[in-house]
């Protein structure tokens, strides 16, 4: 899907991360200082920067003041300071946005999704084929060889947030609040039946359940 560079010094918790995002089909390229996220920045095509403030070396407002004298590359903040400040500094450096250690991978890989959307990036295609169905996201419809089939829109949503998600797991509170919002008053049971009409309607063997967590989207290779 894209090219993200993660640059944090802790080897854990970047080897985590690029763990976590590898299964969403992004190409993910570590690094631990600042001046090595510089020439890895300089020597490819990244689509987007992970970055952690406080690195050896570089520090990482430096990192995105250089980035920024040429390239407009999304770039989100990781920190362990919360404060003010450091918050103003680098959305005055243009940081695309900002998240304080601890935080939820989930939570991570989201943002990192909205991000490539909204910088055009990476952008969902309009039509996919499942088997012998095919869905058109812009249109809300879905077909087959036997004509249109009878779909809600809610359910085309759903399977667009999968589908933007693939092999990230999804709890079914995170796809209420993100398809419902949070004041919506349905409950979390109500995805189980989204997901059972999904599968039934356009035999789809992609959805996978995880047991007590939720859903993703498994294409098998």
């Amino acid at each position: 899907m894209a090219t993200l560079l993660i640059v944090e010094d802790d080897h854990k918790t970047n080897a985590a991360i690029c763990e976590y995002l590898k299964p969403a089909g992004h190409n993910v390229i570590p690094a631990y200082d600042g001046g090595e996220a510089l020439k890895i920045f300089q020597e490819n095509n990244i689509d987007l920067v992970v970055l952690d403030i406080m690195l050896p070396r570089v520090s990482g407002l430096s990192v995105l003041h250089e980035i920024r004298q040429t390239s407009t590359t999304p770039v989100l903040m990781l920190t362990a300071v919360e404060d003010e400040y450091t918050q103003v500094m680098s959305f005055d450096e243009q940081a695309d946005d900002y998240m304080t250690k601890p935080f939820s991978m989930v939570l991570l890989g989201k943002r990192i999704t909205a991000i490539l959307r909204r910088s055009g990036r990476v952008s969902l295609n309009q039509k996919m084929t499942f088997g012998d169905v095919t869905v058109d996201f812009s249109g809300y419809t879905a077909s087959d060889s036997a004509g249109k089939i009878d779909i809600m829109p809610k359910e085309i949503d759903l399977l667009r947030l999968l589908v933007e998600h693939k092999g990230l797991v999804l709890t079914r509170s995170q796809i209420l609040d993100e398809l419902w919002g949070t004041d919506y008053p349905i409950i979390d049971r109500t995805i189980d039946t989204y997901i059972k009409n999904l599968r039934k309607k356009l035999r789809l063997d992609c959805i996978v359940t995880v047991k007590g967590i939720g859903y993703k989207y498994e294409v098998q290779t």
